[in-house]
């Protein structure tokens, strides 16, 4: 059950959520760091959230000011996260494998006034500092420290008051997150302490989270997903997380064995690999597992089935966006009223297919194709410093136009068929491509897949298909093509076939389409 406030009040910020945990269960564990066998306590993060107040005060960067991390996962990159939103700043966390010209864009867009980061990441971080004007440039501070260490030694009585003075609302600014940028430059989407809340609310409440509950997630704190799934909702719910360093193959069910979670975060890349890796005596998981989640990108359907037959663990797909604090759809607990291949219902939200341009945003019927737009107190209340792209992503009333395609059904399921930007038209013709995706990875070679529209003179567009092999698999190009033709017809064939080494991937995995085009 999600946190009250005291009294029983529902939490409005996330001061009030911890507070509630203070008051119930100081020394509850939140983070458990597997590298080290540090545990982060819930009364540990009071004490880091008093330590960095101090410290900013200090430097004079106040309530709302923007507080940067350049960091990997570890115990003082999770206590940072949530120590800068409880301490009254806003956290704007940078993208490790981002470009360095996004780098350099988010630094001077955020109006950050300092950046913690680790020794590694000090030359290409001071290099992006170079690379802005003066004035931004002296005005940002950058502090080096160990992701494994605590920064704060823990209280052994808590105050009566562990907050910094200055109060909060549920408006008060949180988050600041980049967009990928795989189209351009990235987009701050603002998000606040009542964005942060109502999302991780929603998803503990759907799942059933309590505090008796444990998640395993390796996915990056510089991520929406690892973010507001794997370390807000634990919480929001009293639960705790796993947080390895990064995701291995190797040692996740080592991971699970251990440490015994009762929910896996997933997305279908970590799927793909756990699936392609697993021995034939693999099947049988530990029953702490009550389910896995997988989001950040459409889980194909043949391997979720594959997972499922092969570890014994259901897998509940569900959709978010960096816009809506990474909550958006989510298929039922009940595994009889799943669908495969679909993302599920409106979860905490409200959502409806309309027309691609229609300025009356009317509701289509049920089957048939348009954009998703949706609205809930988890959306962002904007772009930061954007006026101009807020307007076009944010109706007046309220709902986000997603950029997503797709339909609902009868039974109120949502299907995604692509995106508006990766929609390919050929020769007038709309294939999503999903569809292709699906049918190169129904070879039994094919790791992964992704295909693209690519400029051709005579239908306007074409196909290009990109495939990673599976470890120890032979196939050739023509192989792929002819396996094409049997599964499409020749219309959707792609006429470019690659296969590589690995697919361009955002920060949780999501395959970064539109830069497949630098193969054509």
């Amino acid at each position: 059950m999600a946190a009250e406030s005291a009294g029983g009040a529902t939490p409005r910020t996330l001061r009030d959520v911890l507070a509630a945990h203070l008051a119930a269960a100081p020394d509850a564990p939140f983070l458990i760091a597997p590298e080290t066998g540090r545990t982060m306590r819930y009364r540990d993060i009071a004490a880091e959230t008093r330590a960095l107040a101090s410290m900013l005060d200090a430097r004079g960067i106040g309530t709302g000011d923007v507080v940067g991390l350049l960091l990997p996962n570890g115990y003082r990159t999770a206590a940072l996260f949530l120590a800068t939103m409880l301490a009254g700043r806003v956290v704007a966390p940078f993208n490790l494998i981002a470009q360095q010209s996004q780098l350099v864009h988010c630094l001077g867009h955020s109006d950050c006034r300092i950046v913690f980061t680790i020794d590694a990441e000090r030359a290409r971080l001071d290099a992006a500092l170079a690379a802005l004007p003066p004035q931004r440039r002296r005005a940002i501070e950058v502090v080096s420290v160990d992701v494994d260490l605590p920064g704060a030694a823990p209280d052994a009585a808590l105050p009566a008051d562990p907050f910094p003075p200055a109060p909060l609302d549920a408006d008060a600014p949180a988050l600041l997150m980049y967009t990928s940028g795989t189209t351009g430059l990235p987009k701050g989407a603002l998000l606040r302490h009542g964005n942060l809340v109502a999302a991780g609310r929603a998803v503990a409440g759907w799942h059933g989270l309590t505090r008796d509950d444990r998640c395993l997630s390796s996915l990056p704190l510089y991520h929406i997903n690892g973010q507001c799934i794997a370390t807000i909702t634990p919480f929001v719910s009293g639960g705790s997380v796993v947080a390895p360093h990064r995701f291995s193959v190797s040692a996740w069910w080592d991971l699970v064995d251990t440490h015994r979670p009762t929910w896996l975060n997933l997305v279908p890349t970590i799927i793909a690999y756990l699936i392609n890796a697993a021995r034939d005596d693999a099947r049988a998981r530990p029953g702490c597992v009550r389910f896995a989640r997988s989001a950040s990108a459409p889980l194909p359907p043949e391997q979720h089935r594959a997972f499922e037959a092969r570890f014994g663990i259901g897998v509940i797909e569900a959709m978010g966006m960096t816009e809506s604090s990474s909550v958006v759809l989510c298929n039922p607990q009940d595994p009889a009223r799943r669908k495969i291949g679909s993302p599920g219902l409106p979860c905490g939200v409200e959502v409806k297919v309309v027309a691609p341009g229609d300025p009356s945003n009317a509701a289509l019927p049920d089957g048939t194709p348009g954009e998703l737009l949706l609205r809930g107190p988890n959306v962002m209340s904007g772009y930061y410093k954007e006026p101009a792209l807020t307007a076009a992503a944010l109706t007046t009333d309220g709902w986000l136009r997603t950029g997503d395609l797709g339909y609902r059904d009868a039974d109120g399921l949502y299907f995604i068929s692509g995106r508006l930007k990766e929609l390919i038209i050929k020769g007038g013709e709309n294939i999503a491509p999903r569809e292709i995706d699906e049918a190169l990875l129904a070879h039994a070679a094919v790791l992964e897949a992704a295909a693209v529209g690519i400029p051709d003179p005579h239908y306007g567009q074409d196909i290009m298909a990109c495939v990673v092999l599976k470890s120890g698999r032979a196939c050739t190009e023509d192989e792929i093509r002819d396996h094409c033709l049997r599964e499409l017809g020749r219309y959707k064939t792609p006429r470019i076939i690659r296969i590589v080494d690995e697919l361009p991937k955002g920060a949780s995995g999501k395959i970064q389409r539109l830069k497949l085009l630098d193969l054509a």
